[in-house]
């Protein structure tokens, strides 16, 4: 398999995992010219943006350990223009999760950055 059908297969995973803890997801993939939002998700009132990490094994470091400042940067622009298009008010709920996949263990880390 590619890299692209393995990203959307552990995404789908992903969002398949957030859905049976109450997660109700919104859409996956969503693209502006900064980036790419992995899975958009509603938690009550408060959107998620969701990264999707995954790695075979933890020999190049955890999967969760990738999404740098410099990433987490690039989700947050994109987060705004989901923002602005979905006409979100600015104190509208929102948070950013990370879920990473290591081999067929999932980690769910809520909140897992502020916004930057």
């Amino acid at each position: 398999m590619n890299k692209r059908r393995v990203g959307e297969f552990y995404e789908k995973k992903a969002g398949a995992f957030l859905e049976e803890r109450g997660l109700r997801i919104v859409c996956h993939n969503f693209r502006n010219r900064y980036g790419e939002i992995d899975i958009v998700a509603k938690d009550g009132e408060t959107t998620v943006f969701v990264e999707v990490k995954y790695r075979r094994n933890t020999r190049m470091g955890m999967p969760q350990e990738a999404v740098d400042y410099r990433k987490q940067w690039r989700i947050c622009r994109v987060a705004d223009y989901y923002r602005m298009l979905h006409k979100m008010g600015d104190f509208s709920p929102v948070r950013f999760d990370v879920v990473a996949i290591c081999g067929e263990k999932i980690s769910w880390f809520r909140n897992a950055y502020e916004y930057v």
